[in-house]
């Protein structure tokens, strides 16, 4: 299982939210590049890449930033936020980006993810972030009617390979992550998962590696230290062994 720092950028700014609160926000650090390199450097085989501005708002306005990251780290970057039509996510791809993450314009705009399939295939994630099982939208503002795990196996049946699943309640909240709803993913789809929210101690790695999932996205409990990168990679390699077993 990948373990995977996250750099989530507001105004220019490396921070966390608070369950997606924009109005709860912690910030870490003025310099996200330097974020970035630093867990590079601590041995992150990937960064995940957040631009909230651009989640809430529907275009990027931290892309400068990201596409600095991705120049600089020697790890692929994936990164999500504002990306909401076809040229966005071909110039993103083209800027150096490995992967590129739709939310909101994989619910609201069904043509334009047929598009984003088609176009990017296996560098494709679609974020399925998720409040009492509904999907949200908006950057985690908006809610849905749409039910989370139907939602990821429509996406499979769209050629979605890869998704990033998020229970919004345990973002930020360091009180262990939905264990649970990752083995159910695992056991009912063949789409690769990538757990996020709710990372709080090499338990909860080990735990989430013994799933079968393809990575898990670690934000808030890296910056506070809670998790300390180098062994989390450590326990994720070990444990996936036993899984592979």
């Amino acid at each position: 299982m990948d373990v995977i720092p996250a750099v989530d950028i507001r105004g220019g700014r490396c921070v966390r939210l608070f369950q997606g609160d924009y109005a709860r926000e912690t910030v870490f650090d003025d310099d996200p590049v330097e974020v970035a390199v630093r867990w590079a450097q601590l041995g992150a085989s990937r960064i995940h890449v957040v631009d909230l501005d651009g989640a809430r708002d529907g275009r990027q306005a931290n892309a400068e930033a990201v596409h600095a990251i991705a120049r600089t780290v020697d790890c692929p970057v994936q990164t999500g936020g504002g990306i909401r039509d076809l040229a966005t996510l071909s110039a993103t791809l083209e800027a150096g980006l490995d992967r590129v993450v739709l939310g909101t314009a994989a619910v609201k705009d069904p043509a334009f993810l047929r598009e984003a399939v088609a176009a990017a295939a296996d560098r494709l994630i679609v974020s399925v972030d998720a409040r009492d099982g509904r999907v949200a939208t908006e950057g985690w503002t908006e809610s849905t009617d749409l039910e989370a795990t139907a939602w990821v196996a429509q996406l499979a049946a769209m050629g979605v390979q890869r998704i990033v699943y998020t229970d919004i309640a345990r973002d930020g909240a360091l009180e262990g992550p939905n264990v649970a709803m990752y083995e159910q993913l695992v056991a009912e789809t063949d789409v690769a998962i990538i757990a996020a929210g709710g990372v709080t101690s090499l338990d909860d790695v080990h735990r989430l590696a013994a799933t079968g999932i393809e990575g898990a996205i670690i934000g808030r409990a890296l910056y506070t230290g809670d998790v300390d990168l180098a062994e989390a990679l450590v326990v994720a390699r070990e444990a996936s062994k036993g899984e592979a077993r």
